[in-house]
């Protein structure tokens, strides 16, 4: 549309991308041993390692096209998600520790995976915390103007988490109290308050090395 390539990625340079990957494969793959058999084949560290060299051929392809300016959020609190504590957590509560343990390995990897882009030619990659701030949201609810951190605000089950929210279904009616909009999603109000602490860091630990704010101006 632009003309050529040339002038597409001289474009694209000044645009901002966001990406977001890696919870599914932690839910929706190595977490489930009863239909994949990732848990079994690689341990946490292993998977993680294979992840991430997915993940940089990925961003290498964005950076080829011409991105240069790209924020790469991490993975969230898998493990205090209403699916896996409706099927794990004895109380319904206390988050998967081995889970969260897992992300974790997975983000400190994303962390130097933005390091090792932001060696290349005019690259400006910066990583959003998405598990310390959900960590800060769930310790401090209230402090968000939410009430309820462990329950899906629509589903079906323990913790509204065993089925996800169905066609028809009647959700709660105040969703702006709840963290969490189905078994694995936040709401809106939820996703606001990531929003905001992505764009402008509340906490040093928040995004690194600068927040989209920041980002916004080079």
């Amino acid at each position: 549309m632009l003309g050529d390539e040339d002038s597409a990625a001289n474009y694209l340079s000044k645009c901002i991308f966001q990406v977001g990957m890696g919870s599914n494969d932690y839910l929706n793959n190595y977490f489930m041993p009863a239909v994949y058999s990732t848990g079994r084949q690689y341990t946490p560290e292993q998977y993680a390692d294979a992840l991430i060299q997915q993940y940089s051929q990925q961003i290498r392809t964005l950076y080829n096209y011409g991105a240069r300016k790209v924020v790469i959020v991490g993975v969230g609190q898998v493990g205090c998600s209403p699916s896996e504590l409706a099927q794990l957590s004895s109380d319904g509560f206390t988050c998967i520790d081995r889970i969260d343990s897992a992300i974790q390995l997975f983000n400190r990897r994303l962390i130097q995976l933005v390091n090792q882009f932001n060696r290349l030619d005019g690259a400006h990659f910066t990583f959003i915390n998405a598990f310390n701030i959900f960590q800060d949201i769930i310790t401090n609810p209230a402090s968000y103007g939410l009430r309820v951190t462990n329950r899906g605000c629509c589903g079906v089950g323990r913790n509204n988490g065993q089925i996800t929210c169905l066609p028809y279904q009647t959700p709660c009616p105040n969703r702006a109290e709840y963290l969490f909009w189905d078994a694995f999603h936040p709401t809106e109000a939820g996703n606001i308050i990531i929003g905001r602490r992505s764009y402008s860091a509340q906490s040093s630990s928040d995004a690194y090395p600068m927040d989209i704010r920041h980002l916004a101006q080079i």
